[in-house]
């Protein structure tokens, strides 16, 4: 059996999905997801991905309701290195996929010319340049006013956007947890079709709109650094902000993994 002769919500092999750090993250390889991303149809039930780092691990611990998100999701993949680092020896190797090399990827070698695909942007100028960059693609975009995050009628307009779409993919790509209260939303419509990923910041790094971290900071899990050096009015509170609660996590995580052998 090959990949494309699979129902639509199965990938093979199938991941396992296990929990780390509070947050569901499930074992599949790079290779495997862009298999079964090419093997989407359009028109086959909606299914949403989501590629958690650390700040939605911490985001989550604070706000144990958001899990429904990342439980739902068809794909719940590991974008942290730092994350993926520390499972190898706490939890065994987890796949590590981040969001901005699958999506580079899904518009490299999975979406094909006269694709539709939906795209809500978090600027004009993101609109604009996916839209000149990729000219063989059918783009439908939406871009949502500024402050989403507390507009629930701004939130409920993009869910009603990507509904009335019959793009094969859609990328969300305004920030989380919006992305992934959206994608969910939009997954419990009657009649949802096609394949949603929340990609984060990853059509400015595309687009260069902002420089991602040279390739030897990535292989070194560096690259959070670079970030935040590269923003850092608008990061070092959220990375600050962090350390505490995610060193929390992680030896919360080790007490449990003793206690279960003892």
């Amino acid at each position: 059996m090959t990949v494309t002769d699979l129902p639509h919500d199965v990938l093979w092999p199938p991941p396992t999905r296990s929990e780390f750090l509070g947050m569901p993250f499930d074992r599949v390889t790079f290779a495997d997801v862009l298999a079964s991303m090419s093997a989407r149809r359009p028109g086959q039930p909606l299914r949403y991905v989501v590629t958690p780092n650390v700040d939605h691990v911490v985001k989550l611990s604070r706000e144990r309701k958001l899990a429904f998100i990342y439980d739902d999701a068809w794909l719940c993949l590991c974008d942290s290195k730092p994350i993926w680092a520390m499972s190898r020896y706490l939890r065994g190797d987890f796949g590590h996929v981040t969001g901005s090399d699958l999506t580079a990827r899904m518009f490299g070698s999975v979406l094909r010319p006269g694709d539709e695909v939906a795209l809500v942007a978090g600027s004009e100028e993101i609109a604009k340049g996916m839209a000149n960059r990729y000219p063989d693609l059918r783009f439908r975009i939406h871009v949502p006013p500024a402050g989403i995050a507390a507009n629930r009628d701004a939130l409920e307009a993009c869910v009603d956007f990507l509904a009335a779409q019959q793009s094969r993919f859609a990328f969300i790509a305004i920030g989380a947890p919006q992305s992934e209260f959206i994608a969910h939303a939009w997954s419990r419509r009657p009649g949802a079709t096609g394949t949603a990923l929340c990609v984060g910041a990853s059509l400015e790094f595309m687009l260069d709109l902002k420089q991602r971290a040279p390739q030897w900071m990535r292989g070194l899990g560096l690259e959070w650094l670079h970030r935040l050096v590269s923003e850092p009015r608008r990061l070092w509170r959220r990375y600050v902000l962090a350390v505490v609660p995610l060193a929390v996590l992680v030896l919360t995580d080790i007490r449990r993994s003793i206690t279960q052998r003892a």
